[in-house]
């Protein structure tokens, strides 16, 4: 599959998570990689070494979104900062 920059960028409906029956906690902005993710993952009965390709693809947009909300915080410190 290949991780794509635009994976962030594509979001699902609430309603679309709640049909592929995605927990509320892994409702974020990778839940659309999660929904092959756990189709392979239930596919391939649960092996570490299955899904290898989709797996890092969904962390690697964990880790993309963690970076954009530490990103968030930190322009939000600087502008209350900057008001005082």
């Amino acid at each position: 599959m290949g991780y794509h920059s635009s994976a962030l960028s594509t979001t699902i409906t609430h309603e679309e998570m709640k049909e592929n029956q995605i927990p509320i906690p892994y409702r974020d902005r990778c839940a659309k990689l999660l929904i092959p993710l756990n189709k392979c993952r239930k596919e391939g009965w649960y092996l570490p070494w299955n899904c290898e390709d989709l797996r890092h693809d969904y962390e690697h947009c964990q880790y993309l979104d963690f970076k954009r909300r530490v990103k968030e915080l930190e322009d939000f410190k600087k502008a209350r900062d900057e008001a005082k």
